[in-house]
């Protein structure tokens, strides 16, 4: 089977570029079809009834443009509007990027002490505690929320002494325990740009797991068992979409994909108008 329908991607604003990015590396020959919600960012701090209904007016955009598949680049969407979406869009498949994160992070660790980061919105309903612990109930986790790094990074500030006294200030003591975690989960899409600050204030020996990396993963498997995936062999193609700021979003947004975002190759939407 083959299906060469785009696959649907949407965040709250650029972090969820980096799961893009990874779609790109993963899956190549894919038509991907993103949107960046920059007029209501950010969701991290909104109410879980918000942030479900501004998800589903996100999706129902991007059903117009007849996507085979919905991905919620977007932690704090994924850990409160999961589920009413995939109830809302069956049987169009539906992946956020909490399920593969906390399994990712449980394969990882090797002393069942896992750390994670993330906003204020995903940290408060626990949903990677409660994925991981599905996974693994002896595992022992501890929960930090980051929300400068979203700032950090929508600025474009990703390395620096002011990204790494922020890093350091957040990570520090939650290294400094005496059963130390030896994983840490970036359970946000806007953090793998500062994976490199990360790494330095944590250390080597810590094993960082990407939620970009791992929901491209899942993906990539979810398009194979269900037959979605394309038999185009050419480059596929990246629509951008967002709901407010284009320049700021193809600026910001180049640094997070690592390739040229032009101004004139993004879309604006109203999502009201959808």
């Amino acid at each position: 089977m083959s299906d060469n329908r785009p696959i649907g991607v949407f965040d709250s604003g650029i972090g969820g570029i980096t799961v893009l990015k990874a779609l790109r590396a993963h899956l190549p020959h894919e038509n991907l079809v993103y949107l960046g919600d920059m007029a209501r960012l950010p969701y991290g701090t909104k109410s879980a009834d918000t942030v479900t209904a501004y998800s589903l007016q996100t999706t129902k955009h991007l059903l117009t443009h007849d996507v085979k598949m919905i991905v919620i680049a977007c932690n704090t969407a994924s850990s409160v509007a999961l589920a009413p979406l995939q109830a809302a869009l069956a049987p169009l498949p539906v992946i956020g990027v909490i399920e593969p994160g906390a399994e990712a992070a449980v394969a990882a660790t090797k002393s069942n002490h896992i750390a994670v980061i993330a906003t204020e919105a995903t940290v408060r309903v626990g949903a990677y505690v409660r994925a991981i612990h599905a996974r693994n109930p002896d595992a022992h986790v501890v929960q930090e929320p980051c929300g400068l790094f979203v700032t950090l990074a929508e600025e474009g500030w990703v390395s620096g002494d002011v990204v790494e006294a922020t890093a350091r200030r957040y990570l520090t003591p939650l290294f400094k325990r005496k059963a130390a975690p030896d994983t840490l989960v970036l359970a946000c899409t806007h953090f793998p740009v500062l994976a490199k600050t990360i790494r330095k204030v944590v250390g080597r020996g810590v094993r960082l797991v990407d939620s970009a990396e791992t929901t491209a993963r899942a993906v990539e498997a979810a398009l194979d068992i269900q037959g979605l995936c394309t038999k185009r062999r050419g480059r596929g193609t990246v629509k951008f979409l967002t709901t407010d700021s284009v320049d700021r979003f193809s600026r910001v947004g180049g640094i997070f994909f690592g390739e040229v975002i032009r101004p004139k190759d993004v879309e604006l939407v109203d999502l009201q108008f959808s």
